[in-house]
């Protein structure tokens, strides 16, 4: 494994362990060269997963990008980076065993969608906004529009928000 400090190639394994509730092993390194100690994940990889991108490039698959675009949606919410973690783990899983080996970038979008809207809507929303490029504000009124239906009970965003456009929103829920 090349070393993150001095780019060598001679590391030795100190300490392995099993991580991510046995699907990953953690192991502690230590640079031969400049003593730099390092972890690294090695993760079983059911096949090689290739995205196709909207403009019909292809690119491989990268954990760390999917996982690196939902931390964003979750930026300062209150939801522990162990359950981000097992949420991008299950969405790999759920594309690696899908029996696919090329998969559409909106197909990954749509599933990451869905995940955050059942753990975080407001982190549903940041992604989404991100995903489906939003122009202006009646973009997020229509998905806030499809979140309010879905709850059960009504949401007063007006009193939350003091926006009279949202109370809009609530009006037409109620009616």
């Amino acid at each position: 494994m090349r070393c993150p400090f001095c780019g060598s190639e001679d590391s030795q394994v100190k300490d392995s362990r099993p991580s991510d509730e046995n699907a990953a092993i953690r192991r502690r390194r230590i640079c031969a060269d400049c003593g730099g100690r390092f972890t690294t994940f090695e993760r079983v990889q059911l096949r090689e997963l290739t995205v196709v991108k909207r403009s019909g490039r292809k690119v491989l698959f990268d954990r760390d990008k999917l996982s690196k675009s939902i931390s964003v949606a979750m930026r300062k919410r209150p939801i522990e980076p162990e359950r981000i973690d097992r949420l991008v783990s299950g969405l790999v899983r759920q594309l690696e065993s899908s029996g696919e080996t090329e998969i559409t970038s909106a197909e990954i979008g749509e599933l990451v969608m869905a995940a955050l809207r059942e753990l975080d809507p407001v982190a549903y929303v940041r992604f989404a906004s991100v995903y489906r490029d939003f122009r202006d504000t009646a973009d997020f009124h229509a998905v806030l529009r499809e979140l309010a239906s879905d709850t059960l009970e009504p949401l007063d965003l007006n009193e939350r928000f003091g926006t009279p456009a949202l109370d809009k929103i609530v009006s037409q829920k109620k009616h």
